[in-house]
């Protein structure tokens, strides 16, 4: 892409996930500022009572909880609220009924927080250009299709970079709507030449960053279930000296 960097990476602090729901958290915890991540995970059961999602986090939980602690953020998605057909899919029907009433009044209540949320999705021109200007970006994917190179090489036993309990029901159906596993990830940079992406995964344990293909990336998050859900980070600029 014209006019951006070659490279790009930004120097973020992983964190693995604890248990098998809090991959989102675990992502809003790698772009909090090191004063931020303490507070939250010395509160973390008081953080995520208050907050009033307890162990089920959808999007618009993760942007309330990056409001909380002043993060500049905006979230694109393709539905603003819960798409009525999620009640069909098995991944989704568990949770849909205790969530509903949550997330429909978060969405509705977005705009006077002063939350930036858009019913629109973005190329991955977009993304490129935001991890090249502004920063890191958090995104939701089917880990059913999510890869990574470094992991495929090193941990054959476990489905990609990820624990066999994270993603018990992913099984690699054809059927892409049958074998959708939700999961965040952050994106932490790119290499334009080898068109490659770089990302942290909140469920690898010895805190090495993933690796794969733009266009392999551009699959996981576009998959049915995601929405296409997507947050933006925006890094604190260092004041200027003269």
């Amino acid at each position: 892409m014209n006019g951006l960097p070659p490279s790009k990476h930004y120097n973020l602090t992983h964190y693995q996930q604890r248990y098998n729901w809090d991959c989102g958290l675990s992502c809003i915890i790698m772009v909090l500022g090191t004063q931020q991540r303490e507070e939250f995970l010395n509160n973390f059961e008081a953080v995520c009572n208050d907050e009033g999602f307890g162990s089920s986090t959808w999007t618009i939980d993760l942007c309330y909880l990056l409001l909380r602690y002043q993060v500049r953020h905006e979230y694109f998605t393709q539905t603003l609220g819960i798409d009525p057909n999620y009640a069909q899919h098995t991944y989704y029907s568990k949770i849909i009924d205790k969530d509903e009433r949550r997330v429909t009044r978060k969405f509705k209540d977005a705009r006077a927080h002063g939350l930036r949320v858009e019913q629109r999705t973005v190329g991955m021109e977009v993304i490129l250009r935001h991890l090249a200007r502004h920063g890191p970006v958090i995104l939701l994917t089917n880990a059913s299709l999510l890869t990574c190179e470094v992991c495929k090489r090193n941990v054959l036993e476990k489905f990609g970079c990820f624990h066999i309990n994270c993603i018990a029901r992913n099984t690699r159906l054809p059927d892409l709507k049958k074998s959708y596993a939700g999961h965040y990830v952050v994106l932490c940079g790119y290499d334009m030449a080898a068109k490659k992406l770089f990302y942290h995964n909140p469920e690898v344990h010895d805190g090495h960053i993933c690796r794969c293909l733009v266009d392999s990336m551009d699959t996981a998050r576009r998959a049915y279930g995601t929405d296409e859900d997507i947050i933006f980070i925006y890094e604190k600029k260092a004041p200027t000296t003269d």
